[in-house]
């Protein structure tokens, strides 16, 4: 592994929220986006939002910086059956400073492990998240 990948904690009250994040009872979709603070090294809460449409979300990233989101989303299956699956996305846009992918990247699989997630995806432009590409991806996970 370079000595170069920093590789950031995770904000212990941000695991406190990611675990009740994980539980919770509410049937709208919601949002967590997190960013790493440079000079703790740490990833932390940026902020929470409740009943946020894919398309809603995307307006809240920013289109030049890179972010994590745990989002619980509503999916209603083709037979009608509805589960609310939770998506680990992370925003790697084009045009990062490198030294800024770098930490999110070194410390994207820690944080996935931290929340226990096994649907991970990533967009590389806050335009690709959409209801479309979500239910896409959320597709292989019958």
């Amino acid at each position: 592994m370079s000595d170069s990948l920093v590789v950031c904690e995770v904000d212990p009250e941000l695991k406190e929220k990611l675990r009740k994040f994980r539980f919770r009872k509410e049937t709208d979709n919601a949002a967590i986006i997190m960013k790493v603070d440079k000079e703790r090294q740490m990833v932390v809460l940026e902020e929470e939002f409740q009943n946020i449409s894919p398309d809603e979300l995307k307006m809240e990233l920013p289109e030049r910086q890179p972010r994590f989101v745990v989002y619980s989303y509503k999916y209603v299956h083709g037979d009608g059956r509805v589960s609310y699956p939770l998506c680990f996305i992370f925003s790697s846009p084009v045009g990062c400073k490198p030294e800024q992918q770098m930490m999110y990247a070194g410390s994207k699989n820690r944080l996935v492990q931290t929340a226990e997630l096994t649907k991970v995806f990533e967009i590389r432009t806050t335009d690709d998240l959409t209801e479309t590409w979500l239910r896409e991806k959320l597709s292989f996970f019958r």
